[in-house]
C-alpha cells in the first residue's frame, strides 16, 4: 500500500498574541511537524517553541474527545451528549429552584481570546442566563488597563499600544516580551524588533526588578523595587513640568478643559521630586531625570507597561501614568508612538459599558456578599469565589461553571478554592481536559483542540501594531459528530432559564444574538441573514469583517472585505501600520480625552501613605517563561524537556546571608501559606526580591494530566493573600508582596 502524502495546512497559532504563522505538516491523521510559514504577511516566518506543539496538544492521549460526568466514586465516566445534558439538567434545576440564578456563576479563563466559538459565543451563556456576575483571571492580570481606557477614552478595551516597529526609543516596564511574546501588544516577532530599533541607531530600556530575557537584550536596565513604578512614573511627568517638556502636540485640542487640564496635572505632581522617591525605588533622582529628557527629546519614543505595572498594589495608577507619560510627550496618536489599533472585525467583546454618571464612574454598583468588595467594569477579585462558595448564607454559590480555565492553579489563594469547590452543588465545565479545577466537576463538555476548530482572531487584532486579517480552517474533524462549542455554550443558558438542554432552540437563540450585534453595528440582521444558509460562528465572523472599517457592508461597499475574499489569501491580507485615529476612538460623553480622571488621581492619597513605609526584607514577583504558557503546556513532553522552570529567584546576598545555596530546597511563606521549591541563584535579580514561576502545583489526585504531573512543579498562588489588590480595579496584587524564605527542613 503507498503511504499516504503530507498534506501543509496553514494556520496561525492560537496560544498567545504574536499570532504566528504555521506550516502544519500532516500525514492521513498525524501531525508530523509544524514549521514557520514563511510567506505570512504577519509574522513572516517568524516562530517560538510553543507554535510547535499544536500536533501534541492535538494527539494527546490525555485531551478529552467526549462528554464525561462524575461517577459516584469519584471517577470519569464517557458518556453521549444526550446523557450529559440530562444529568445538566437534573443537576441544575434543584439548585436554581431552590436558592435562583443568584447561586450560579461562572469562571471564563484567558484561552476564550483564541477560540472561534467560546470567544463568541460565552456572551449567551453570560448574559441569557441570567448569571448575576462571572468571575475571569482580567482581575489578576489586567484590570488597570480596561479601568484606565474606560475613564479616558470611553471603552475599557480601547488601549492604546506601542508602534515599535517605527520607533526609535522603547521604554519597556513590567513586561518579558522574550517569553510572552507581548501582553495586550500584538507583533511578530517583538525581540526581533528590539534588535531592529537598535540596529537603526535607537535605545530600548527596560525598567523591572529582574533583568529578564528582554533587559538583557536592552540597551539598558534599570532596576526598580517592585511596587512602586506609579512613584517612579509621578517623578517622570513631574520632570516633564518642571524643566517645560510637555508638549501633547495634536492630542492638546482633544483634552477635556486643555490647557486648564494639563495645568491642574502639573500640580498634582508638583511635590513629586525624583529626590524624593529615588530610596524607595531605588532608582537614582538623576536617571529619573534623565529617561523623562530622553522620551521628551526623542522625536519618535513609546512608554509601554504591561502585567508588571497592573498586578501590584498600584496598578491603576501605574497603567494611568503610561499613557499620561505618552500623551504629554507628544508621542500619543502618532508614528513611533502609541497609538490605537484598527481591527479588521470587531469584537464581540467590546459590548458597551455603562455611561459615566456627570463624569463619574459608577463603579461599586453591588459588592460581593462576603468580603464586601465593589464590582469593577462587573467584577470583583477573583479570590473572592472562593469565600463565596464556602461561606454559608443567602447568596451562596452553589453551582459554577467554568470555560476554558484552570483557576485553582490561576488565581489568588488557589488553594482555598480548590478545597471550597467540593462543596457545590454543581459544576459544570467546558475544557479540553480533566485539570486540577475540572476534576471537581459533575460534568464536562470537550473544547475542540486548536486544530479542530477554524481560527480568526478578533480580539488579539485589537492590539496589533498593523491591521490585516487572516482565516484558517480546521485541519481534522473532530472524533465524532458533536455539537459545537458555540451549541454547548447556549444550551447552558437554556439549563439555566428551565429548559432542557435536548430540547433548547439553538437556530432562534443564535438569529436573536445575531441580529443584536447586527443593529449594534448599523446592519439590519435580518436581511443580513439571508445571505446565509446556517448560522453558528462562521456567520457571525463573516457580520463581524463585513460590517468593520475595511468591510464590503453586504454590498454598500463593493470592494471590501468579506470572510470569503479573507478565505481567499491563506497567507493573511495586511491592511497597514496603525495610524493617528483619536477623534474616532473617543467615546466619552463629550467626546474629549479625560487627561486626569479623580477616580484614579484620588488613589495618590494611597501612594502617598506607601513613601512613608518601610520596605520589607523580602518581597515576591511572578515570572513568566518562554516554555510555558500559564497553566496550559505543561503536558506537553517536549516543553518540559530540560532544567526545571519552577525555582525560587534570589540574589546571592540575600541567599548568603540566610545561608543558602544554589540547589537548596527553601521554604517561602507569606501571610496566606508555603511553598517549597529549589533555589536558583541569579544576581540579575534585585536584592530584597525573589522570583517564583506561575502556572505550576500540578499532580492532584483526579486530574488527568500525565506529563504535567511527572514535574508538578508548585503553585505560587498558594502565597497570594486574596485581601491585597490595587484599590481602584479590584486587580490582585501578586507581586511585590512579603515573604519570606528559609531553608525547608
Amino acid at each position: 500500500m503507498d503511504e499516504l502524502p503530507v498534506i501543509v495546512h496553514r494556520r496561525t497559532c492560537p496560544l498567545c498574541e504574536a499570532m504566528c504563522g504555521l506550516n502544519v505538516h500532516v500525514r492521513g491523521d498525524q501531525v508530523e511537524r509544524i514549521t514557520p510559514d514563511p510567506d505570512d504577511v504577519w509574522s513572516k516566518g517568524h516562530i517560538c517553541p510553543k507554535g510547535t506543539t499544536l500536533g501534541a496538544l492535538h494527539h494527546d492521549p490525555d485531551r478529552l474527545r467526549r462528554p464525561v460526568v462524575k461517577q459516584p466514586d469519584g471517577s470519569f465516566k464517557e458518556v453521549s451528549y444526550a446523557e450529559a445534558y440530562a444529568r445538566v439538567d437534573e443537576l441544575l434545576g434543584p439548585v436554581i429552584a431552590e436558592h435562583g440564578i443568584e447561586a450560579v456563576t461562572a469562571y471564563v479563563g484567558n484561552p476564550l481570546a483564541h477560540a472561534l466559538d467560546l470567544s463568541r459565543y460565552v456572551g449567551i451563556l453570560i448574559g441569557m442566563s441570567g448569571i448575576p456576575m462571572i468571575y475571569s483571571p482580567g482581575v489578576v492580570d489586567q484590570w488597570p488597563k480596561n479601568v484606565g481606557a474606560h475613564l479616558m477614552y470611553g471603552g475599557m478595551w480601547k488601549i492604546p499600544v506601542p508602534d515599535l516597529q517605527r520607533t526609535d526609543l522603547f521604554v519597556i516596564m513590567g513586561a518579558n516580551p522574550q517569553a510572552s511574546q507581548g501582553s495586550l501588544l500584538s507583533c511578530p516577532d517583538i525581540m526581533g524588533e528590539i534588535g531592529a530599533i537598535q540596529k537603526r541607531g535607537g535605545r530600548v530600556v527596560v525598567v523591572d526588578p529582574r533583568r529578564t530575557g528582554t533587559a538583557a537584550k536592552a540597551s539598558e536596565w534599570v532596576p526598580i523595587v517592585p511596587g512602586t513604578d506609579a512613584a517612579f512614573l509621578m517623578a517622570v511627568v513631574q520632570v516633564l513640568f518642571a524643566e517645560g517638556l510637555v508638549n501633547p502636540g495634536h492630542v492638546e485640542q482633544h483634552l477635556d478643559g486643555g490647557q486648564a487640564s494639563l495645568d491642574e496635572l502639573g500640580v498634582l505632581v508638583a511635590s513629586w521630586t525624583p529626590e524624593r522617591v529615588e530610596e524607595v525605588t531605588g532608582v537614582a533622582a538623576d536617571r529619573i531625570r534623565g529617561l523623562a529628557r530622553e522620551l521628551a527629546g526623542t522625536e519618535r519614543a513609546v512608554l509601554y507597561g504591561r502585567i508588571g505595572l497592573c498586578n501590584q498594589e498600584f496598578g491603576t495608577l501605574a497603567s494611568w501614568l503610561v499613557d499620561v507619560v505618552n500623551i504629554l510627550t507628544g508621542h500619543f496618536d502618532v508614528e513611533g508612538g502609541s497609538m490605537f489599533p484598527l481591527p479588521a472585525a470587531w469584537t464581540v467583546s467590546d459590548l458597551p459599558m455603562p455611561e459615566l454618571e456627570n463624569g463619574v464612574p459608577n463603579f461599586g454598583r453591588w459588592r460581593s456578599r462576603v468580603r464586601g468588595a465593589p464590582e469593577v467594569l462587573g467584577h470583583v477579585p477573583v479570590s473572592c469565589l472562593h469565600e463565596e462558595i464556602s461561606t454559608p448564607g443567602k447568596g451562596q454559590i452553589k453551582a459554577l461553571f467554568t470555560v476554558a480555565g484552570n483557576p485553582v492553579l490561576s488565581s489568588p489563594e488557589g488553594d482555598r478554592l480548590d478545597s471550597a469547590l467540593p462543596g457545590l452543588d454543581a459544576m459544570i465545565s467546558v475544557d479540553l481536559w480533566i485539570n486540577e479545577t475540572t476534576r471537581h466537576a459533575d460534568v464536562i463538555f470537550p473544547g475542540l483542540s486548536a486544530l479542530e476548530s477554524a481560527h480568526f482572531d478578533d480580539m488579539i487584532w485589537m492590539f496589533a501594531v498593523r491591521s490585516g486579517a487572516k482565516f484558517s480552517p480546521a485541519v481534522f474533524d473532530p472524533v465524532e459528530e458533536r455539537p459545537g462549542e458555540w451549541e454547548i455554550l447556549i444550551r447552558l443558558a437554556g439549563a439555566c432559564l428551565g429548559t432542557p438542554m435536548a430540547d433548547f432552540d439553538v437556530v432562534a437563540i443564535d438569529d436573536g444574538f445575531f441580529d443584536v450585534l447586527a443593529m449594534a453595528h448599523g446592519v439590519d440582521g435580518a436581511a443580513a441573514r439571508e445571505h446565509y444558509t446556517e448560522g453558528g460562528p462562521m456567520r457571525l465572523l463573516d457580520l463581524q469583517i463585513r460590517s468593520g472599517p475595511f468591510g464590503d457592508r453586504y454590498g454598500e461597499n463593493p470592494d471590501g472585505l468579506t470572510l470569503a475574499k479573507v478565505q481567499e489569501h491563506p497567507e493573511g491580507i495586511d491592511l497597514g501600520p496603525m495610524r493617528p485615529r483619536i477623534a474616532d476612538v473617543l467615546d466619552t460623553a463629550n467626546g474629549k480625552l479625560l487627561l486626569a480622571p479623580a477616580y484614579i488621581t484620588d488613589d495618590l492619597t494611597r501612594l502617598e501613605e506607601r513613601m512613608s513605609r518601610g520596605r520589607p526584607e523580602l518581597v515576591l514577583i511572578n515570572r513568566r517563561h518562554l516554555r510555558s504558557n500559564n497553566s496550559w503546556l505543561h503536558n506537553v513532553p517536549s516543553l518540559m524537556k530540560g532544567s526545571n522552570q519552577c525555582t525560587l529567584l534570589m540574589n546571592p546576598t540575600d541567599a548568603a546571608s540566610r545561608g543558602l545555596s544554589e540547589g537548596d530546597l527553601v521554604r517561602v511563606t507569606s501571610e496566606s501559606g508555603s511553598i517549597e521549591l529549589p533555589l536558583e541563584l541569579d544576581d540579575g535579580i534585585l536584592a530584597g526580591v525573589v522570583s517564583t514561576p506561575h502556572g505550576w502545583g500540578h499532580g492532584k489526585d483526579g486530574a488527568r494530566l500525565e506529563v504535567a504531573a511527572g514535574r508538578p512543579g508548585v503553585n505560587t498562588n498558594v502565597l497570594s493573600p486574596g485581601r491585597l489588590v490595587d484599590a481602584p480595579s479590584g486587580n490582585a496584587m501578586v507581586n511585590g508582596f512579603e515573604v519570606s524564605v528559609r531553608a525547608a527542613t
